[in-house]
């Protein structure tokens, strides 16, 4: 019960859609907090996604409630954040796990749309602006919160596309700066960054967007991995979420954790 009695507002709760039995980072980041004990705010694009990952977790006896919201759009991201601190008052975690790549048309910078470069941009880096924006105020008053985001060893590593990669870098120094600002306020902000996982959205996206089997797409994912040449899975990224988001790493703030089984450790 690391996490008991907290609550956890949560972008990318939902479930895209996939082969059984890979499960999407967000929905386990939202399942393993609520067998930790948190409360837990649901939010995605999808409402019917999210009230299924809320619905999971009060089966399992855990207290969680869903909305829908565009984090493209503030007004949306805003009135998430009301509805959690109008449901319970608080908000302890804010964990920021929205992203896209080749489904939203990216492309190496000599292809790049102007098109494609802003619906990117807008996804994986202004919805985390608009989050921290109306969710820090609340920890400020607070004194107390924990900022789990959700990056990519694609800012580190020979990335193909532009915009995944330019986003994802940014969003590590946005994380430094929230670090340094707000730490006079007790609170922390820390950054994760996922390798080749076995998600819905990492192999089943790409998958179908290349016209290739799943299988193939996942063995060519896994031989690229040191750590037993195995992919990671969404339930590494959540336990590494946990212990950033929990108070056993209270003296932890601005860092960028990868999560990548070695890979990363090939770079350069």
């Amino acid at each position: 019960m690391r996490l008991k009695d907290k609550t956890a507002l949560i972008f990318g709760a939902g479930q895209a859609p996939g082969e059984t039995p890979a499960v999407g980072n967000g929905r386990a980041v939202s399942l393993l907090f609520a067998r930790e004990g948190a409360r837990v705010l649901c939010v995605d694009r999808h409402l019917d996604s999210a009230e299924e990952t809320a619905r999971l977790i009060r089966d399992e006896g855990g207290e969680a409630q869903a909305v829908a919201a565009d984090v493209t759009s503030e007004d949306e991201v805003k009135a998430a954040v009301e509805a959690c601190t109008d449901h319970w008052g608080r908000i302890d975690i804010l964990h920021n796990n929205v992203g896209i790549s080749v489904e939203g048309g990216d492309a190496p910078v000599t292809e790049i749309t102007t098109e494609a470069f802003d619906k990117i941009v807008a996804v994986n880096l202004r919805s985390m602006v608009y989050a921290c924006k109306h969710t820090i105020p609340v920890m400020r008053e607070q004194k107390s919160g924990a900022i789990v985001s959700i990056s990519s060893m694609a800012a580190w590593e020979n990335y193909p596309w532009v915009s995944y990669k330019a986003t994802k870098s940014a969003m590590i120094a946005l994380t430094q700066q929230f670090a340094i600002q707000n730490a006079e306020y007790g609170i922390r902000a820390n950054v994760i960054l996922p390798g080749l996982m076995d998600t819905p959205m990492a192999v089943d996206r790409r998958a179908e967007a290349w016209g290739r089997p799943r299988a193939d797409v996942a063995a060519e994912r896994d031989a690229k991995i040191p750590l037993l040449g195995k992919m990671g899975d969404a339930w590494d990224v959540a336990h590494a979420s946990l212990f950033l988001a929990s108070d056993e790493a209270k003296f932890i703030t601005g860092v960028a954790l990868p999560v990548d089984g070695g890979r990363g450790l090939k770079v350069g």
